[in-house]
């Protein structure tokens, strides 16, 4: 069983940052990475990283936020510049290896002035 706990996130206004982030236990060897979900919508992908370093990130954010992982401490960051607030959303950390899907319980980002 992989727990994966989040933390970070808050209020900030459009065009600030923001920074989570998300401890995962057991294998460093996991895909890591980060989902949200706005009200009324369905669960997005945000942007994966692999164990290896490889990055994947959705279009709505490519160029503005920046995935990155510490292997040592099974860590995975979201670095957000220029938030929108259609950003607004409960922000989800994830981790599959092989078939298995693990989420965290999610932290809440709200890009407001």
């Amino acid at each position: 069983q992989v727990q994966l706990v989040e933390s970070g996130g808050g209020l900030v206004q459009p065009g600030g940052s923001l920074s989570l982030s998300c401890t995962a236990s057991g294998s460093s060897r996991y895909l890591l990475g980060w989902y949200r979900q706005a009200p009324g919508k369905q669960r997005e992908l945000v942007a994966t990283i692999t164990a290896s370093g490889t990055t994947i990130y959705s279009d709505s954010v490519k160029g503005r936020f920046t995935v990155s992982r510490d292997n040592a401490k099974n860590t995975v960051s979201l670095q957000m510049n220029s938030l929108k607030p259609e950003d607004t959303a409960l922000y989800y950390c994830y981790a599959k290896i092989f078939s298995l899907v693990y989420w965290g319980r999610g932290t809440q980002v709200t890009v407001s002035s």
